[in-house]
């Protein structure tokens, strides 16, 4: 629909007139005319009374005269917005896990740095369950973590699957496959905060080997922490055995310090998503398109196997 055609329509409304209204729009009443008819035309309908001597609209010309302004009001505040200075500027209050800080995020920061380097940036770590209560509360613009958040007011982008592995030091266990999972469970097995994502599933998992090795679920033992270099550190001294994204460990994998277990039993992978609120400023809409292409870059060093852009 021709939004042309529609303000022609109100202005004619206003000045109840077809040549009052070529000399505001610096056209010929004849071209107001067929405006007109080619917009009554699309909307099937008679807007103007032509069986009238004076300027009368139609009931439904009166009727739609309401929206029409809605359309023309909208589509002003569009050209403004549309034609404000370009410049990207102001305080992103970002938000992300540690799993963020320990892989992409010096890509994305670097990135907002190089495409606006007008805008300042407040960042947060903390857990997931944290960042959602902030997001919510509007005390954070832009939340990085595990998992979307359901609410209608939030708009949810995974950016990456980070698969997931059983790490150990080299030579912590036995490379036999028989008794491997016995082996695992008598040590302490580390994984992200209590009460996360992550950590639940873990403790199905976990449950499930014990009952599969005829061990008792009381036995075995899962150390949680909110952070991964607290993790790396106690599977580096052979404190116990992570279950972690090999994405954090790879510098580790490929100098043969720590081994990928072959467990039978599969991690599922960590999706890590992108939040804001629907009705965010042109600000934040700007930076979420960053860390797409900043999450997309660091990817590309890796195959499938480590972590994979969405």
């Amino acid at each position: 629909m021709n939004t042309r055609f529609i303000e022609t329509f109100v202005i004619l409304a206003q000045l109840r007139s077809f040549r009052a209204t070529a000399r505001e729009l610096h056209a010929t009443p004849a071209a107001i005319s067929l405006r007109v008819k080619a917009l009554e035309e699309e909307l099937k309908t008679d807007l103007i009374d032509r069986t009238s001597k004076e300027f009368k609209l139609t009931a439904t010309g009166e009727y739609l005269l309401s929206y029409a302004k809605s359309v023309v009001d909208a589509t002003k505040r569009m050209q403004i917005a549309a034609n404000k200075e370009s410049v990207i500027r102001g305080r992103l209050r970002l938000g992300v896990i540690e799993s963020v800080v320990h892989s992409w995020l010096s890509y994305y920061i670097n990135q907002l740095n190089t495409d606006y380097p007008e805008l300042e940036i407040d960042l947060t770590v903390d857990m997931s369950s944290v960042l959602e209560k902030r997001l919510i509360a509007k005390e954070l613009d832009i939340v990085i973590r595990v998992e979307g958040i359901n609410s209608s007011e939030i708009v949810s982008d995974a950016l990456a699957i980070y698969p997931v592995r059983w790490i150990a030091k080299k030579g912590l266990l036995s490379g036999r496959k028989t008794g491997l999972i016995q082996r695992v469970l008598e040590r302490p097995i580390l994984t992200f905060a209590r009460g996360t994502a992550p950590q639940r599933v873990l403790e199905e998992i976990v449950a499930n080997l014990a009952n599969q090795a005829g061990i008792p679920a009381t036995q075995t033992r899962i150390t949680c922490s909110p952070s991964v270099a607290a993790i790396i550190k106690l599977v580096k001294d052979g404190y116990g055995i992570a279950a972690i994204p090999s994405l954090f460990v790879s510098d580790y994998l490929e100098s043969g310090q720590f081994v990928e277990l072959p467990m039978e039993s599969i991690l599922p992978s960590i999706v890590i998503s992108m939040c804001r609120h629907y009705n965010a400023e042109l600000m934040v809409h700007a930076a979420a398109t960053a860390a797409r292409s900043a999450c997309v870059k660091y990817s590309a060093q890796f195959d499938k196997n480590t972590i994979e852009a969405l």
